[in-house]
């Protein structure tokens, strides 16, 4: 995920590569950065979908962390 943001943010947005990165790890994290926005509207759709598809990532690894739990102390 950080990789195709950072690529993403980097051609089509223009930032440098280590901005690109901190945008997208804030951008997951849902901490958000404060003075940037995407400034095209693929960038921002882009964006919608980015956010969408870590959120997913993240829920889907807590689910496995908390089945890994349960069944560890059921055996």
């Amino acid at each position: 995920m950080l990789l195709s943001g950072t690529m993403f943010y980097t051609k089509v947005e223009g930032l440098s590569i280590i901005d690109s990165l901190y945008f997208c790890f804030l951008t997951l994290s849902t901490i958000g950065h404060p003075s940037f926005e995407p400034q095209t509207d693929f960038g921002k759709i882009f964006t919608m979908i980015y956010i969408l598809a870590g959120i997913g990532l993240f829920f889907g690894l807590i689910a496995r962390i908390g089945r890994g739990i349960i069944n560890s102390k059921a055996n």
